[in-house]
């Protein structure tokens, strides 16, 4: 199976949707519309965790030890890259965000990263859904951030 860069304008703009919704629902610190995005079989890993299978798995383990602690994330969506399988039912984004850190002193400072993220989806015209993320910081980058914002939902 051969992957593109050059993919369909109608792939590329539901994943760039995609990766929009998810960038409101981490700056908002709102997990229930967030999981509508992924699979609950999603396997992941990313700072606060090893690889975990399960969506629960991923916003207990993951999710909820970071968004509240941030502000301003955002995915910059000029930087995204997809790419799509032949039959159009897999695809991945690479894409880089920023966010802002908070220090144990409350000083705040840049948290810049990058993320990869599989997609899945049962037919061609189907909503694209996770079924894996890797997010990390920019290497050099703290990785602690004491924020306490309260969750949405």
């Amino acid at each position: 199976m051969t992957y593109t860069w050059n993919v369909p304008e109608d792939d590329f703009n539901a994943i760039r949707q995609w990766f929009a919704e998810w960038t409101v629902n981490v700056a908002d610190v709102d997990f229930v519309p967030a999981r509508d995005l992924f699979e609950d079989n999603v396997a992941s890993f990313g700072t606060h965790m090893d690889v975990v299978e399960g969506l629960e798995n991923l916003e207990n383990n993951q999710w909820r030890s970071v968004w509240p602690t941030i502000e301003d994330f955002s995915f910059l969506l000029p930087t995204l890259k997809v790419a799509v399988s032949p039959d159009r039912r897999m695809a991945m984004g690479i894409i880089t965000f920023s966010s802002t850190g908070i220090g144990a002193d409350g000083h705040r400072f840049q948290r810049p990263g990058r993320a990869t993220v599989a997609f899945s989806r049962s037919r061609r015209n189907a909503r694209w859904k996770a079924i894996h993320t890797h997010v990390s910081l920019n290497p050099g980058t703290p990785a602690p951030s004491h924020g306490k914002r309260p969750a949405k939902s």
